[in-house]
């Protein structure tokens, strides 16, 4: 219940703090109180009371169809191809950057 309640008190002030670092938070801590404690302990108790910070989706947004430019309508829908190489499709997409290069 000790360790319990110094990471409640811990992740009140930082709520993401990862188990690793939390670790390294909380042993001065436990030395005061005379626990030993591990990595792989702490993991285990933190994950059977459900108090590991969960990793978030990394995902990348690739396209963007709701943006403000002009969007060109589909030519090619409903048309039946009966051979290859009768139609070539090509997109060319222009991304201004903005970059301070300093040679």
């Amino acid at each position: 219940m000790i360790v319990l309640c110094l990471v409640k008190k811990i992740r009140d002030e930082m709520p993401m703090l990862g188990t690793r670092k939390l670790l390294s938070k909380l042993s001065p801590h436990l030395e005061e109180h005379g626990i030993k404690m591990g990595k792989d302990q702490l993991f285990t108790l933190l994950r059977f009371h459900g108090l590991l910070i969960r990793k978030g989706k990394r995902m990348v947004k690739t396209t963007d169809s709701h943006h403000w430019l002009k969007k060109y309508p589909n030519l090619i829908k409903g048309l039946s191809l009966l051979a290859s190489e009768q139609l070539w499709v090509s997109d060319i997409t222009y991304i201004e950057l903005w970059m301070d290069l300093a040679i």
